[in-house]
Order: structure tokens, then C-alpha cells, then sequence
């Protein structure tokens, strides 16, 4: 193995190392990954930029402005509001769920479309004494099924494909990636109605842990006019750090303000609302000041103030922090009432608990609270707790035809995808649906620069050798079992690295190795292409395998392993039927 070779895979390595011990962002792992390569001569310049100008991204970031409009239309909701039905046993109501959800999923990002229905669901789970547990992690894994119909259906199907073309290969067709795709698809639907039931256990949700944690109550306390509190703030009356109890709102009669801040400045007659455990909170009622006023449930608050599930993500600032590290009331407008972790409330000083991926935290703000944070870094969900779900605008029809027509000119070959999903984003803007700043906070910059980035790691992959040396390994380890065997060599690596990273990284890395891999082996090159975007696009073993399975993981209550539970028996049948069907439709 030569110089070259070797330095390729220490930044790999260290890449590897990096996203897995989340010690930076992934964009700013992969892009420092690339920068190092082109330092050392691995890679020309070119080859280290070459995914900025690679269709693929660009495709990606003008979907991402699609999906964005749909959302906020609520193109989908008339479809999705009819999903659950009213009544019948559990297996029925998935059946309703996964259809239109695996449906949209395959034209649409289904981060916007999970985060739509996980409010629902929940709230219909909530109505009939059902467990969300058995719901939404079907729902992420259906959004995910997908997802690999279309070459559109998610970000990676594009970068494989945006790698085909820079590699002298024809682009994936619009329905290519789909012969694989749509019985991956069905398959797993059925599976997913099968088993969910009986696999996924009764967990208990954020919003059903808070209702019955019993030790948790709000109590209302009235400022005595002229007493020992009138005319002070919050921090001089002492209220700022009490043990056990949180003072989450001063409703002044006219206006309610939450969070409230040391500032704040108490009056007479004020009504301050504190959540705590119920011995803390009765302590209250000796402080100087203070007054009793009616005791109520904590999620029963003025409606002037909302409560919403916000969910840390991979790629949230938050990661690591503390709320005091981040000065999280100042920064968010927002309070935070509860930190749900593996499907249990955290019995902690909530301040100082470093915050972790999956995380959710209950928070309360005002009703702009989701409209402000929706489409950041911060969170990678945010979900109004028992809200309605979202109304269909006069723009809905508009955007939904837009849409149609966008699918119709690309499956059948008249329009580029990606001119015609420039062409469409362009055309929301002007149209004045979207407005330039919520189109630029739609598209997810961090997805966009991971990719990009990772055009110079696999670059470096192919021209340092390092790719032929990795595929003569799998060609050699699983050449008893012959082209096939290799096939599901190249399947099985790639599952294990979208596990642990980001399934377009992945997916960037073992391009150039299935390349090398199909021309030691009687693998058809397309088909090892397409067998590699398919098993980087499913990731079912873990909560930070892919994003939908984190937006869920608190909200349903779960822990890490239950993931496996549902998903080991999805992904076996997943890599089957890959490997079984890529010699049928791409014979050597």
C-alpha cells in the first residue's frame, strides 16, 4: 500500500472518529477531512472541491425548498388527516399510516412530513389509551422505506447518483433506483404491520410522562399588593434558583410572560405560576409575599403560552451543553419544564445536565416559538404538544401541481432533475409562497456541506488505491460465496457505516469501493452503484442511523434498543432482497 494510500485512510479514520465521538459537526469533519487530503497531495483541487459544483447538492438544497413549501401550504394535510381513521385494532391504523407516508416519501424529504404527523399521531395515540410507542417509530421507518423508490426520494439516491455521472456513468433514472426500491418498499411495509405490534413495547411518551409523574405539579402563587415582593425582581425576591420548584410565568392580567427573566419585575396582584415536585411546590406557600392561589395540572397553563417537544439532533449546537452554558431562556425566548432521555423524565437540576442527541426537552414560549426554530440546527424537531394539525392554504393547489409536474417531467426524461427542481424552487420564490429567508432556512446546510465535503474523501478513496485494496478485501473475504457474496459484502459494509455516520458520507465512501469492487467480481458497476444508495438510504438498527429516527426517539418514549427490536428483522430483509434483485436487473 503506498504513501498515498495510507494517508487516505488515516483521515478517514480520523473522520470516522470525529462523527462518531460527535466531537464537531459532520460538515466540519468531512470538509477538514478533505482540506487535509488536498494539503498533503492526495487530491488536487479540484477533486476537493468538486461536490460544490456537483449536481447532486444542488439538487438537494433545491428539494429541500420543495418540501419546505409543502409544509408550509399543508399541501399534505387533507392526505395525511385522514391517515389513522377513527377505530380498529392496531394493525389497520398502520396500514393507514405507512401507505400515504411510504406514498409522499419517495417525492418528497420525509423530514418535513415525520415531523407533521408526530404530533398527530401522538395525539390520536393519547385519545385512545395507545401506546405512541407502537406508532412512531413505524412512521420513521415507513418514511425511510420511501425514501429508495425514487431517485428523489432522499439525498443520497441523488449523491450516488451525481457520483455516477462525475464517474462517466448515466445518472440513476428517475424510477430506476425503484426496482430494488419498491419491493424493498412493500416488503417492509408488510413487515413493519406484522411486527411493530409485537415487537415495539408499551413506552411511555414525554407528554404521558409528565401527566403522570405525580410528582410534578404547577401551582399558582398571587404577589401581594405592598407585600414583601411588590416591586422587586424575580432575582431579588429570591425566586430564581429555588430548590425543586421553576417559576415558569408571571401572568400580569394583560400579558403573560414566559420565560421569565432575573429581571423581571414582580407586581402586586401578579400571578406566578411554579412547577416543581409537590412538596417543593407547598413550601411556597410560607414564603413572605406569596399568597395561595388555585392549584392546577402543568399542562393546563394560560393559552397565551404553548408547550412544545423540541428534539436535539446530531448536528445541534446543543450537543454537549448545558441550558446555562447556552443561556438557553435568552436564546430561545423559551423555558425549559423537563428533559425526556431513553423514555424517562431526567431527576435532575435541569441547568446542568449536558444535553445529548435524541434528547427532548418540553419547553414553553409563546405560540411563535416552532415557527422561529423549525428549520434550524438547534432542534430537529419541533412539535406544538397537543396541537390541531396544520390547515391547507389557497397556495396548497399550487404547490401541490407544481410538484405533480416536476415528477412527471422527470420520470419521464423531458426535464433534468436538476433543472427542473431549480426551476421549481425559483418559481415558489417569485410566486411569493415562500418568502427568500424561509427559503434559505429550509435548506439544511449542514446536510448540503457534509455532501459536497465528502466528494473529496471519496476522491481520495479512489485515485490513493485505497478503494482497490478495501474491495480485493471484501472480494477476497466473500468470493467463496461468489458475485453475490460480494454483493452482499459491499450491502453489509454499508449499512454498518450509515449506523455510525451519516448515510450520505457513507454512501460517498463506498462509491468508489463498489466500483472496484464490481471490477474484481462479476458485478454489473450500475448495480453495485444502486445496491450501495439503497442500503446507505435505510437505516433501521439505530436512533442516529438517520434523522427521522431521532425526531422520534423521544417523543415515543423509547430506548436505544429498541430500535433493533424492529429493525434488525428490516434490515435482513432489506439486504435480501438487494442482493437478490441487482444481478436480476443489472446482470453483468
Amino acid at each position: 500500500m503506498g504513501l498515498h494510500a495510507w494517508l487516505t485512510l488515516a483521515v478517514v479514520a480520523l473522520v470516522l472518529f470525529a462523527l462518531v465521538r460527535d466531537l464537531t459537526s459532520p460538515a466540519t469533519a468531512v470538509f477538514a477531512g478533505s482540506v487535509l487530503l488536498l494539503v498533503t497531495g492526495v487530491i488536487d483541487t479540484g477533486e476537493a472541491f468538486a461536490g460544490f459544483s456537483n449536481p447532486g447538492p444542488i439538487t438537494v438544497a433545491a428539494l429541500y425548498v420543495l418540501a419546505a413549501a409543502v409544509e408550509k401550504t399543508g399541501a399534505l394535510s387533507p392526505l395525511m388527516r385522514r391517515t389513522l381513521g377513527e377505530r380498529g385494532v392496531l394493525r389497520r391504523p398502520l396500514l393507514r399510516l405507512l401507505v400515504p407516508t411510504v406514498g409522499t416519501s419517495a417525492f418528497l424529504n420525509n423530514t418535513p412530513i415525520v415531523a407533521m404527523l408526530v404530533p398527530q399521531v401522538t395525539t390520536w395515540a393519547d385519545q385512545r389509551r395507545i401506546s405512541a410507542s407502537k406508532l412512531l417509530m413505524p412512521l420513521s421507518f415507513g418514511a425511510i422505506l420511501g425514501g429508495v423508490i425514487t431517485v428523489i426520494g432522499t439525498s443520497t439516491n441523488l449523491v450516488v447518483s451525481g457520483q455516477m455521472e462525475a464517474a462517466g456513468m448515466e445518472p440513476i433514472g428517475f424510477f430506476e433506483i425503484g426496482k430494488i426500491g419498491l419491493p424493498v418498499a412493500i416488503l417492509g411495509t408488510i413487515l413493519i404491520i406484522a411486527l411493530a405490534p409485537r415487537l415495539l413495547p408499551p413506552r411511555r411518551s414525554v407528554r404521558e410522562g409528565l401527566e403522570e409523574d405525580s410528582n410534578r405539579f404547577t401551582v399558582e402563587m398571587i404577589v401581594e399588593p405592598g407585600g414583601a415582593l411588590d416591586g422587586k425582581t424575580v432575582e431579588a425576591a429570591g425566586l430564581r434558583h429555588l430548590a425543586g420548584v421553576f417559576l415558569a410565568a408571571v401572568d400580569r392580567g394583560d400579558t403573560v410572560i414566559a420565560p421569565v427573566r432575573p429581571e423581571t419585575v414582580l407586581r402586586g396582584d401578579n400571578k406566578l405560576r411554579f412547577v416543581g415536585r409537590a412538596d417543593e411546590v407547598l413550601d411556597l406557600r410560607s414564603m413572605k409575599g406569596l399568597r395561595s392561589a388555585e392549584e392546577e395540572h402543568l399542562l393546563h397553563l394560560d393559552p397565551a403560552v404553548r408547550y412544545f417537544e423540541a428534539v436535539i439532533g446530531a448536528e445541534s449546537p446543543l450537543v454537549g451543553k448545558t441550558l446555562v452554558d447556552v443561556g438557553f431562556r435568552s436564546r430561545y425566548q423559551a423555558a425549559v419544564l423537563a428533559i425526556s432521555r431513553s423514555g424517562q423524565l431526567i431527576d435532575a437540576k435541569l441547568g446542568t445536565v449536558p444535553l445529548r442527541v435524541g434528547d427532548t426537552l418540553i419547553v414553553i414560549a409563546d405560540p411563535g416559538f416552532r415557527d422561529r426554530w423549525r428549520h434550524r440546527l438547534d432542534f430537529i424537531l419541533v412539535a406544538e404538544m397537543d396541537s390541531a394539525p396544520p390547515t391547507t392554504s389557497r397556495n396548497a393547489k399550487v404547490v401541490g401541481l407544481t410538484l405533480a409536474a416536476l415528477v412527471i417531467l422527470a420520470a419521464i426524461g423531458l426535464v433534468p432533475i436538476l433543472e427542473g427542481s431549480v426551476v421549481v424552487a425559483l418559481l415558489l420564490i417569485g410566486l411569493k409562497i415562500l418568502t427568500p429567508d424561509e427559503a434559505r432556512r429550509a435548506v439544511d446546510l449542514e446536510v448540503i456541506g457534509v455532501i459536497a465535503a465528502a466528494f473529496g474523501l471519496a476522491a481520495a478513496v479512489e485515485s490513493s488505491g485505497l478503494a482497490q485494496i478495501v474491495a480485493s478485501g471484501l472480494v477476497s473475504a466473500f468470493d467463496s460465496l461468489g458475485s453475490s457474496g460480494v454483493l452482499l459484502g459491499l450491502v453489509l459494509a454499508t449499512v454498518v457505516l450509515t449506523e455510525l455516520i451519516t448515510n450520505n458520507a457513507a454512501a460517498l465512501l463506498m462509491f468508489p469501493i463498489a466500483l472496484a469492487a464490481s471490477s474484481q467480481a462479476a458485478i454489473d458497476p450500475r448495480g453495485a452503484a444502486i445496491a450501495v444508495a439503497a442500503a446507505a438510504s435505510a437505516s433501521f438498527l439505530t436512533p442516529i442511523g438517520y434523522q427521522t429516527n431521532t425526531m422520534v426517539y423521544g417523543p415515543g418514549g423509547y430506548r436505544f434498543s429498541d430500535y433493533a427490536r424492529l429493525g434488525t428483522p428490516l434490515t435482513v430483509v432489506m439486504v435480501a432482497t438487494i442482493v437478490a434483485l441487482v444481478p436480476v436487473f443489472w446482470p453483468t
